[in-house]
């Protein structure tokens, strides 16, 4: 009998402790030694700061990171072949949303083997429900080009869009260049334009506010190094 592909949510703040994870979670890690991971020392730590009582020096971690090709996972799923189950564990919140995560359950789905998420936050969702904006239409556009000209010409399509189809617009970038973009989408963008920031969800030092561009230019979020999830829209009415 074939073992199961569990996604399991992590924390979204440095600030989150094992009070912020479901009891649910806590059981299947608690009973799961073998881990895909983006970063090992990270998933280590996080397993660590849920307070399990587990010996972390006995469990296995795998790394699935953007240079993760379907063939390095073939050792570990050779094992869910076998019967063990296996967690995938992302940097920050729901593994496979703008996360490598996704290699592992296409992976599962092509060799026939259940895929169970688990509950926890996205810091995509909540921007979107924390924004105001049309959370029935959405698009995700993930990381912006970092390239000036080519991130100018993104903003100026990404504002087409959403004067056109009238879509919510979402959007990252790494948390050290996040000054950057902002500056980019005041330059970029007509004043008018809502902008909505979503950063260090459910943290010490969390932000959710939207306000138009005019707004944000007179004094922008201090949010440098700080994980944040970009919108631009309109509000629902």
């Amino acid at each position: 009998m074939k073992g199961n592909l569990y996604l399991i949510p992590s924390f979204l703040s440095e600030s989150n402790d094992q009070s912020f994870i479901s009891p649910l979670v806590k059981d299947i890690v608690s009973n799961t030694d073998h881990f895909l991971v983006e970063n090992v020392r990270t998933a280590r730590r996080f397993i660590s700061d849920l307070k399990l009582g587990l010996d972390i020096s006995t469990l296995q971690f795998s790394v699935l990171d953007k240079k993760s090709s379907e063939q390095s996972l073939d050792e570990s799923f050779d094992l869910i072949q076998k019967g063990k189950d296996i967690g995938v564990i992302s940097e920050a919140g729901l593994p496979g949303l703008a996360d490598p995560g996704g290699l592992a359950v296409a992976k599962a789905h092509r060799d026939g083997i259940k895929v169970i998420p688990l509950p926890g936050a996205s810091a995509i969702q909540t921007a979107i429900t924390t924004s105001g904006f049309n959370g029935q239409q959405f698009t995700f556009h993930g990381y912006l080009p970092i390239d000036g000209t080519e991130r100018r010409k993104t903003i100026i399509e990404l504002h087409a869009q959403l004067k056109s189809t009238g879509y919510t617009q979402v959007f990252m970038e790494t948390p050290f260049r996040n000054l950057s973009l902002l500056k980019s989408l005041v330059d970029h963008t007509p004043g008018d334009t809502l902008l909505h920031v979503c950063a260090d969800c459910f943290g010490s030092k969390e932000l959710t506010a939207t306000k138009t561009i005019t707004e944000w230019s007179k004094k922008l979020p201090e949010i440098h190094k700080i994980p944040a999830v970009f919108c631009i829209g309109q509000f629902v009415s």
